[in-house]
């Protein structure tokens, strides 16, 4: 346990910054958390090489399974009442047309991409200690070597009540984890098939989507999928919260991270398509599993955009920054997960960000693609 221990704190597991009702509900001493039920890993497991993929391989687009955003503008950015800092300031935006996925990418779907490709993951590839250490602080000491495997990062419930400052309470380094074991050995797809693939990093997400003649969502395309053609409301649904009125998504139904009550019928990941569709059609943008975007992550970009006129398509920024975490390269991850509820990360929000080392895996991170229509 020391050894796990070790090597998560040395991930620097941060996240969503605290709601206002978590400042009001914890105990003092977790009050000022910026912590989450959400992952927020710098670039821990880097690899020295990535395996390629032939461009003969690539498949041309099909969009079947996909839906068309019509183009338009919006005010992308937070609302006032659960809005972080990073999620300001508001500043106009306009997309060009595109088709999106209508769901997260399945197990099934990522399957055929494998068996045509041969690749190999993130999560099943060992970690290269010389890339390791050039993404964290200087002079950070070697992880013990048995550490050093293939292995992604499970959520783990606690028995009870923990302090939420401490993530690695609820994390689990577990080697052979990966997509086709999600909850480590012994765990399977049978009969996830058309489950969101997870245990997914950003390259494998990328990888996939240029062989399907696809691409990662930008952010702001992401967020102006998930409004669904509104633009003054909190959640693809409308602004009812969450947890009022009919079930509406997949997320965390009771105390974090000890007490799921289920009430939207899944205890963690769920088949797509389980719950209504926003005003575009796009199932599961809020909770399930978190997906990928295309941005590095700045937490000053919003700032960028205002000031530099950055309004068309915005692109996201050149090189990634996180002042929490200086020496990380972190992309942007969007729409929650099983694991957000109101009390801890409300990441359901249409405006809400987290930011994830691109060669992170986790059991609540998947994807979807696009495809621009011009």
């Amino acid at each position: 346990m020391k050894q796990l221990a070790y090597i998560l704190a040395l991930s620097g597991l941060l996240g969503c910054q605290s709601t206002p009702e978590k400042k009001k509900e914890q105990h003092a001493e977790d009050s000022d958390s910026t912590l989450s039920c959400c992952s927020n890993l710098p670039d821990r497991f880097a690899v020295a090489g990535q395996p390629a993929i032939s461009e003969t391989t690539a498949a041309k687009a099909k969009l079947e399974g996909m839906v068309y955003i019509p183009g338009g503008s919006f005010t992308m950015g937070g609302d006032s009442i659960w809005g972080r800092p990073d999620e300001f300031p508001h500043h106009e935006v306009t997309i060009s047309p595109f088709y999106m996925d209508e769901h997260e990418v399945t197990n099934k779907q990522f399957q055929a991409f494998v068996v045509a490709t041969g690749y190999v993951t993130t999560a099943e590839r060992k970690p290269d200690w010389e890339e390791l250490k050039k993404q964290v602080p200087p002079g950070s000491p070697k992880p013990p070597e048995e550490m050093l495997v293939a292995a992604s990062l499970v959520f783990k419930p606690t028995d009870g009540p923990v302090s939420l400052n401490n993530p690695t309470i609820w994390w689990s380094w577990v080697s052979g984890a990966d997509w086709r074991h999600p909850e480590g050995p012994g765990s399977s797809l049978e009969g996830r098939e058309n489950y969101p693939v997870v245990h997914v990093s950003w390259e494998d997400a990328a990888a996939y989507a240029q062989w399907a003649g696809k691409r990662l969502p930008t952010e702001a395309e992401w967020e102006y999928a998930a409004r669904g053609g509104h633009q003054a409301i909190i959640y693809p649904w409308g602004n009812e919260r969450i947890h009022e009125g009919q079930v509406k998504a997949n997320s965390w139904d009771g105390k974090f991270p000890y007490e799921n009550l289920a009430k939207d019928g899944f205890e963690r990941a769920a088949p797509v398509k389980q719950f209504a569709p926003n005003g575009y059609g796009l199932y599961d943008m809020a909770g399930n599993v978190w997906e990928w975007c295309a941005d590095w992550y700045r937490s000053d970009y919003y700032q960028t955009c205002l000031t530099e006129g950055i309004t068309h398509n915005p692109p996201g920024p050149d090189q990634p920054f996180d002042p929490d975490e200086p020496y990380a390269q972190k992309k942007v991850t969007r729409g929650g997960s099983f694991l957000c509820n109101d009390q801890y990360c409300s990441g359901f929000r249409v405006a809400a960000r987290m930011k994830t080392s691109w060669d992170t895996s986790l059991n609540h991170t998947g994807f979807r693609c696009v495809v621009s229509a011009k």
